[in-house]
């Protein structure tokens, strides 16, 4: 199954286990990211709906592109500036392409009902008392 997806301005036709360079996301190498703005889903010839798929992926690296040179000269006037960029790149493994898998629910964990004293006590006391404001002093009469 392929998908054609959204992300960074441009369009990206994935399928599952291919990897990409797109333009900076947020997060660490390793995890799981989701890219939610599919345009177009399908399988082989046809294309399906596209309510409900998800494209799950992988962050492999945040890394840069090549150094694009901008050079810029007039002639006869000695004007020359040369500019360099990189611009930053996320690499991304494509995990899966299909309908949107519910996670399954967590456990909730069981609540402690009695707490020690010394928690208490470190929860309800402030950890710095704000100093005192002075004053303002009073104004100067004008004379006459």
């Amino acid at each position: 199954m392929f998908a054609v997806v959204r992300t960074g301005g441009k369009q990206y036709r994935v399928a599952a286990g291919d990897k990409i360079a797109v333009e900076k996301l947020s997060g660490e190498a390793g995890e799981t990211i989701t890219l939610g703005d599919v345009l177009l889903a399908g399988d082989g010839g046809e294309t399906k709906d596209i309510k409900g798929v998800v494209v799950s992926a992988e962050i492999i690296a945040q890394a840069k592109s090549e150094k694009v040179v901008v050079f810029k000269k007039r002639r006869r006037h000695n004007y020359r500036r040369k500019n360099g960029h990189r611009q930053q790149l996320t690499l991304l493994r494509i995990l899966a392409v299909g309908d949107e898998q519910k996670a399954p629910k967590k456990e909730a964990a069981p609540k402690v009902e009695a707490a020690s004293a010394a928690d208490v006590a470190a929860e309800a006391t402030p950890k710095k008392a704000a100093a005192p404001k002075k004053a303002a002093p009073k104004a100067a009469k004008p004379a006459e």
